[in-house]
């Protein structure tokens, strides 16, 4: 009777829309985050995880774009849980959509230092966190206070990943049901899509944009010619290399980049690389918002207002401190 009665709730759960893992339900706000959380727990938690990630980056400052991008990965499957850090055969890095990312190396470091001195207190969704923040800082973007109190998910997919990640291929329409789904407003997403000032992509992931692109232009027309030509020099429509690097902001295209509004001046200029990108300026609905974040300091500000709350989606009350971030525990 009792397995009975487990069945049937299962069954009413996944029928009211409600998500369940082997941890139990994912939860859509964001119980249990606050500010300086581990600040009794782990009082120099967040100086540890700083250093280790500006010690990293000494490095390889290409691989802060990276872990910013990484947190938006993980937070946009699963919610924000780490379930993007950890290794297998099919899990989320594995997916094709996950092929680029880079930056696994600074998380590890983070956590290895911190647990020295707080062993099983930081969870690796709460460092992916802090070290989104800093990484940013290092590419001479504002710190925000970051929340802190998410635990480590089980279950990574790489079929999900696929399935909820945006594509570049995206319009404004996709975006903003892709973003409200999980809490975010269009103005986040237009805010969060500036993080694109920075990194680089590759020539497969905005070819299509370039050749035969639809029945009526061979190439999309809402790309500037001169750039156009420039792309295709870059990316010949059958021999193009998938490793050559393509700066995502093209007024500051440094190797690791500067987090700064000129994102949005290159959509202006009708230089935006991706088609979510470049759609955000010719959409009537997000036109104005674009216009309005060429403020450095107003993109500054919101950039991290959206963080905070992108940081808060799926948060998991149940879930692991992991041991280390690329496995789940057994114990």
């Amino acid at each position: 009777m009792a397995q009975f009665r487990s069945l049937l709730l299962a069954a009413i759960l996944m029928f009211s829309g409600v998500v369940v893992d082997a941890y139990g339900p994912r939860d859509n706000g964001y119980v249990g985050l606050k500010d300086d959380y581990y600040g009794s727990s782990c009082k120099d938690a967040e100086t540890v995880i700083k250093k280790a990630v500006q010690t990293e980056l000494a490095k390889n400052l290409k691989h802060a774009a990276g872990v910013l991008r990484m947190h938006f990965h993980d937070c946009f499957v699963e919610g924000c849980d780490a379930s993007v850090l950890l290794d297998g055969p099919a899990t989320e890095k594995t997916a094709p959509v996950n092929a680029k990312l880079a930056g696994f190396e600074v998380i590890d470091a983070a956590k290895a230092a911190v647990e020295e001195i707080c062993p099983g207190v930081v969870s690796c969704a709460d460092i992916l966190a802090y070290a989104a923040r800093d990484s940013t800082v290092e590419l001479n973007g504002t710190a925000w206070a970051v929340q802190g109190g998410r635990k480590d998910g089980t279950v990574s997919l790489a079929s999900r990943a696929e399935a909820e990640l945006p594509p570049p291929e995206f319009q404004v329409s996709q975006l903003i049901d892709s973003f409200a789904r999980r809490g975010l407003s269009a103005k986040q997403m237009v805010v969060l899509s500036g993080s694109h000032t920075v990194g680089v992509s590759f020539c497969d992931k905005f070819v299509s944009r370039l050749y035969n692109f639809n029945s009526t232009f061979f190439t999309d027309p809402s790309i500037d010619p001169a750039y156009a030509t420039e792309l295709k020099n870059i990316c010949p429509q059958h021999t193009f290399n998938t490793t050559i690097e393509v700066f995502m902001d093209v007024i500051t295209p440094t190797s690791a980049g500067v987090f700064e509004a000129n994102y949005y001046k290159t959509l202006q200029e009708h230089k935006g690389l991706f088609t979510s990108d470049q759609s955000l300026f010719d959409d009537t609905r997000t036109k104005a918002m674009v216009t309005s974040l060429l403020n450095n300091r107003r993109f500054q500000k919101e950039f991290g207002k959206a963080m905070r709350a992108m940081g808060r989606v799926g948060v998991k009350t149940k879930g692991q401190i992991r041991t280390n971030c690329r496995v789940v525990n057994t114990y």
